[in-house]
């Protein structure tokens, strides 16, 4: 493997997906790794927020995984060819050796013994586009599509939808063109205020100050609410809406637009010439309408009918309107209907294919859009290709040189389901699905049924403490490789030198496992760049990539041959379906499927933080980020504490179906009369302990976003004082 000699390095973030390029400094002593800024960075100038300024914080930190870990007790049940349960036993450090034996035994034992399907593959977001590639061909020359990656909790649908509809799963426009052409900015189930932060403060409060518009619809009060009263302007509204009600809310949008079009089609609400010569299903969509009741709609959101008919008709009047889309759409059994409704508004108004429009979901890790690129899905392979799909499945079998299962895999949620059943075995890199996953409780029950799991990862996480072999890999900050953004851009991260020796890249680590499985022509590499050149062949929006043409800049996709540079928008002249037509399609209310009920009347609804991540696995070790944010909370209406007895930092139990967690009370009017909410980030009072397990038919992504909860003053601390806690 090729490795960085430099001291300083220009990379990427390791966080969100905006991408934003930094600076590592690495001294005389390995372990000395410190941001530095990046003044002329390309997505973001230098301005970084307060995750990426503390991002090498945890490269050395005391808690890395430096050695290889075999669970003792679980190597003589394997001898026995009785083994129950991964979660038992103690660690033994190990050799390299002695892991990458055990692995690929116990690989071929589970092939041999039960079939190739017996096997799952988790990818990472937080891992590179060629780690994630050889990932998923691992996998596949193991002979199973079951591989899979965070995506499948964060936006799946949204990748459903957008594939479907319009071609391609990722944001149509890129930010810049975003920032200097869009009037209007239409923010649903997105809050870039903590969750994106420079592409918040850079480029959507930017075009706030040059005039735009900014309608945000999410149940919470937050950071975005708060970012653009700017001077006193009004170019601002929230619709606060019940959680689950995205549909109807936009339908009343939809209808609002269309009554008016057929009382006055001169207004030019909608876009007729578009929707005649470059979209289908238009009058299923009118169809669909037709009885519909907009107040009984706006009642049942729990916003005022006035004020989303306003929001209609701001959104219909802009010369550009751009649509941003977050997990608050996503993470619902109908998350692929909620993510079409916002299809259907760009498209019946002509806001597709030209910059500062469109419809953009806003990645929430900093490859997250690269790792689905790549074909680390089950349904896919690089560049989306369909592994159904005959001539693109021989395409790419013509590169790797073998076959490739032509039936979809399981997704992630669907393998931990059915772990100790049909899966025995897990290769996990890089994730944490005890934490991510929800219904967290029985993920790690099933995870402990398994025969087999290995966990490459860089700290003993919540998982990999039930693996029986544990790799330590080497961080973001040490490895090189390219990641994909939010808008498709293709970015190289460069590493300084390893901390700690005998950890070992995530690439070589595949490389080795998939030699000694498959042997030694499909799976060596001189470096990563070699692994590059192999997936641009087989990924068509990749094919006009080189290292050295993505240089500082990066470069957006697709780009199809050497010397182009990219799209900055998609969709000019025509979409990328099979007709060139962008699909419209109405689509109907579905309530979550768990609602407050006598037993549970709280609806529970989650979100992330400014100053933690995802799992935490990374930001609650980095001491900067601890200290804004020690531990979690939840989101109380004042009615609601009242009617329980809480009081504002009073300790308070969450509890589901699924489990509770004790955590204090924020006591605030930020969410709605009914409602509460969290986040999934710290280990002992995790949502996802909570959070219901249910998919949506088609993408497969869980719903987060409600499930019924009961709250409760904590017993044991109700003693004391809120202050004396």
């Amino acid at each position: 493997m090729s490795s960085e000699t430099e001291r300083t390095v220009k990379t990427i973030c390791p966080y969100c997906g905006v991408g934003c390029g930094i600076r590592v400094r690495q001294g005389e002593d390995p372990g000395d790794v410190q941001y530095m800024p990046w003044s002329d960075a390309p997505v973001n100038e230098g301005s970084i927020c307060i995750k990426g300024g503390a991002a090498t914080e945890v490269v050395d930190h005391e808690d890395r995984l430096t050695e290889p870990l075999i669970k003792e007790d679980s190597e003589k049940q394997s001898s026995s060819g009785s083994r129950t349960h991964s979660g038992d036993g103690e660690f033994r450090e190990a050799t390299w050796e002695e892991a990458y034996d055990r692995i690929v035994s116990e690989m071929r034992r589970i092939r041999e013994e039960y079939h190739p399907d017996a096997m799952g593959f988790f990818g990472s977001s937080k891992t590179m586009n060629e780690e994630n590639y050889l990932l998923q061909k691992l996998a596949r020359r193991y002979g199973t599509n079951n591989v899979d990656n965070c995506t499948r909790m964060c936006h799946a649908s949204t990748v459903w939808a957008l594939r479907t509809s319009l071609g391609a799963g990722a944001m149509t426009n890129s930010m810049v063109d975003l920032e200097e052409a869009a009037d209007v900015l239409w923010i649903q189930g997105a809050n870039p205020g903590e969750q994106h932060p420079i592409a918040n403060s850079q480029y959507f409060r930017q075009a706030v100050l040059e005039g735009a518009t900014v309608i945000q619809v999410d149940p919470h009060m937050n950071k975005t609410t708060r970012s653009f009263d700017i001077d006193g302007t009004e170019r601002h509204m929230h619709l606060q809406l019940e959680p689950g009600t995205d549909i109807p809310l936009l339908n009343v949008v939809l209808k609002t637009l269309l009554e008016r079009h057929e009382a006055d089609p001169d207004t030019g609400w909608l876009d007729e010439a578009f929707i005649e010569d470059r979209t289908e299903g238009f009058d299923h969509l009118k169809e669909t309408l037709a009885d519909f009741d907009k107040a009984a709609a706006a009642e049942e959101c729990g916003v005022p009918l006035e004020d989303i008919e306003r929001a209609a008709e701001t959104y219909a009047m802009a010369n550009n309107a751009a649509i941003f889309t977050g997990m608050g759409m996503s993470q619902h059994a109908c998350g692929v209907d909620n993510v079409q409704n916002e299809i259907n508004l760009a498209l019946i108004t002509g806001n597709v294919g030209r910059p500062g429009t469109g419809v953009n979901p806003l990645r929430g890790q900093n490859n997250v859009q690269g790792t689905c690129d790549v074909g680390a899905m089950p349904n896919v392979l690089p560049g989306y290709q369909l592994v159904d799909d005959d001539e693109a499945r021989e395409s790419v079998e013509d590169v790797w040189g073998f076959s490739i299962p032509d039936e979809p895999g399981l997704t992630n949620v669907e393998i931990s389901h059915a772990a100790g059943d049909s899966i025995q075995g897990l290769y996990i890199m890089g994730e944490n699905p005890v934490m991510s996953e929800p219904d967290g409780n029985r993920v790690e029950e099933r995870l402990g049924e398994l025969e087999f799991v290995v966990a490459q990862d860089i700290f003993m996480t919540e998982t990999a403490a039930l693996a029986d072999v544990v790799l330590p890999a080497t961080t973001w900050a040490e490895r090189g490789g390219t990641v994909t953004n939010t808008d498709r851009r293709v970015q190289r991260m460069r590493g300084v030198r390893k901390v700690h020796e005998n950890t070992k890249h995530d690439l070589e680590i595949l490389m080795e496992v998939g030699s000694r499985l498959f042997g030694e022509a499909a799976f060596r590499f001189e470096d990563e760049e070699a692994v590059f050149e192999e997936l641009r062949q087989v990924c068509p929006s990749y094919h006009g990539m080189t290292y050295d043409a993505l240089g500082e800049e990066g470069i957006h996709w697709p780009c199809y041959e050497e010397g182009q540079e990219g799209d900055d928008f998609l969709y000019e002249d025509s979409f990328d379906t099979e007709n060139g037509l962008g699909r419209i399609e109405g689509v109907t209310h579905q309530p979550p499927k768990e609602p407050p009920d006598e037993e549970y009347p709280l609806i529970l609804t989650t979100a992330r933080l400014e100053e933690h991540y995802n799992t935490g696995t990374m930001s609650r070790r980095s001491p900067t980020l601890s200290r804004q944010r020690p531990e979690n909370f939840v989101d109380i209406h004042p009615k609601d504490a009242d009617r329980y007895g809480i009081e504002d930092g009073d300790d308070v139990r969450v509890r589901s179906r699924r489990g509770e967690i004790t955590l204090s009370a924020r006591v605030t009017e930020d969410i709605k009369e009914g409602v509460v909410w969290t986040t999934p980030h710290f280990a002992d009072a995790s949502a996802n302990r909570l959070t219901n397990d249910v998919l949506d038919a088609r993408a497969k992504i869980p719903e987060y976003k409600a499930a019924a909860v009961d709250v409760e003053v904590d017993i044991e601390s109700a003693d004391s004082t809120p202050a004396e806690r």
